[in-house]
């Protein structure tokens, strides 16, 4: 079995979420020795394949014309599209018809959760596909809280020892929340709000450049950071907060249960069968809850769930998902 896990403009993807499921994916062919190529040139058995650009839609068309198996990564959805650059919202249905183009092509199609594998099965022409939920999965051994790498994040960004921070991950796009971050930020002042991630602003609707380029004594955009800092950030915080409004899965908040950081997230269906409020996280439903509970989760008065947390996260650890992702490629193998 050989595997060709393809990526278009995989250099630019690099420091996405797409960009670490990639990476995901080749440890998890190399935990089971299976061989793979990221050369489309190179021979294969088997296409996996991640992207839904132009290109990426012929290399899937050339391989089931010879005869090749495709798995085919749904990591995103219209409803994931919508609400995030300029003109997002009007070209969401051209982009659903083309993602379902691609998707078509795959004899299996993997996407992360339950909830993006229930909107797959809802789109005309993907119902009869065989749709597995797999989680994009996170390295659990590397993401723990590291108590020395946490007083040096609170260091770098001038945190005082009695300083309650908070912090969230995300592009500067409307979808992630950040307009909620910042109006949070305006009415906490007592609170440090600091926002890890970055898109271009050019492709910004005005309400979040708006956003982006407000000051406040309390407030930090701290751009891309390498993953050792997001891990700093993790372990050195007093809330993990997650205003996203849609997701296929949002791997940060995984990532946050690994290091034991307390979190706050929005409400939404992608996390509904996971993610439960009062058990393992807590959750809000509009800008108003969102400060209650972040406040009462900072004063004590909320029972700490760092622990229940964890557990999802070693559910989602990438040995799991090797597992999972090998029992599919040797599914498709024997698929007629």
């Amino acid at each position: 079995m050989k595997v060709l896990l393809y990526t278009e403009n995989e250099k630019l993807n690099r420091k996405s979420g797409l960009g670490k499921a990639i990476l995901h994916q080749k440890q998890s062919l190399d935990y089971f020795n299976i061989e793979y190529t990221t050369n489309e040139h190179d021979d294969y058995d088997i296409l996996l394949i991640n992207t839904w650009f132009v290109k990426s839609y012929f290399v899937a068309k050339k391989a089931k014309k010879m005869g090749k198996k495709v798995i085919y990564y749904a990591h995103s959805t219209e409803e994931d599209y919508k609400n995030s650059f300029i003109l997002s919202n009007q070209t969401s249905k051209i982009i659903k018809w083309w993602l379902i183009k691609c998707y078509s092509l795959g004899d299996i199609i993997l996407t992360p959760t339950l909830y993006s594998k229930r909107l797959l099965e809802g789109y005309k022409g993907l119902e009869n596909k065989k749709i597995y939920a797999l989680s994009n999965g996170i390295d659990s051994n590397y993401f723990k809280k590291d108590k020395k790498l946490g007083e040096n994040f609170r260091k770098i960004y001038n945190i005082k020892k009695d300083e309650k921070v908070i912090i969230a991950i995300g592009l500067y796009i409307e979808r992630k929340g950040i307009i909620d971050f910042v109006e949070l930020a305006k009415r906490m002042p007592e609170y440090k709000f600091i926002w890890f991630g970055y898109s271009p602003l050019i492709a910004s609707p005005r309400s979040v450049k708006k956003a982006v380029n407000t000051k406040l004594d309390n407030l930090i955009f701290a751009g891309y950071v390498e993953k050792d800092m997001i891990k700093s950030a993790l372990s050195g915080c007093d809330l993990y907060l997650f205003p996203t409004k849609e997701e296929t899965e949002g791997i940060p908040i995984v990532e946050a249960c690994s290091c034991k950081a307390k979190a706050l997230i929005r409400d939404i269906p992608v996390f509904e069968d996971w993610l439960i409020d009062g058990v393992n996280v807590y959750k809000a439903k509009d800008i108003d809850e969102f400060e209650t509970k972040i406040k009462a989760i900072l004063n004590g008065k909320l029972k700490d769930l760092t622990k229940e947390a964890h557990k999802v996260a070693q559910e989602r650890d990438q040995k799991n998902i090797a597992i999972k992702l090998k029992a599919i490629l040797e599914e498709v193998t024997k698929t007629p």
